[in-house]
């Protein structure tokens, strides 16, 4: 199968690539089914592109690539919903912000982040209730001169 994405060009897939949310994504239910896209190999970061609306695409991250010690509680719903099980295989992801022209300012959501199951392709984005998490966690540490301008 092939979708011609906006921001891809062709991009061919198969029925074992599709991703599915029954919910849609949070702000955007009606789109349900997408593929994951390794644009750059060898980095956290790929783009979950909709199948449902062409030029919708999201900047998702492995957040244990970007965050030390990232392990979210999954509340029992979410877990039963997506049928996890120890055995099976899950996936991680997290969305992606970077503000136009200021890539060190990037951000990850971590108190929304998106569970695969990776046998059955179902997935879902939860929304986290811990405190320990934000959904704009800087990827890049601020430095001292950015950090001490924005105090003065």
């Amino acid at each position: 199968m092939t979708i011609l994405g906006t921001r891809f060009g062709d991009i061919d897939y198969s029925a074992d690539d599709i991703i599915t949310f029954e919910d849609g994504m949070i702000g955007f239910p009606k789109h349900h089914r997408y593929i994951l896209l390794n644009t750059k190999p060898d980095t956290a970061f790929r783009w979950l592109q909709s199948l449902d609306e062409p030029t919708l695409a999201f900047l998702v991250a492995f957040p244990e690539m970007l965050v030390s010690g990232y392990s979210p509680l999954i509340d029992d719903r979410s877990v039963s919903e997506l049928e996890l099980t120890e055995e099976c295989p899950k996936l991680l992801l997290t969305t992606v912000t970077i503000p136009p022209g200021k890539p060190n300012d990037m951000t990850t959501n971590l108190l929304g982040p998106i569970i695969v199951n990776g046998a059955t392709m179902k997935a879902k984005q939860v929304v986290l209730q811990d405190d320990a998490y934000t959904v704009r966690h800087r990827v890049f540490a601020v430095t001292e001169k950015v950090a001490e301008r924005a105090v003065a």
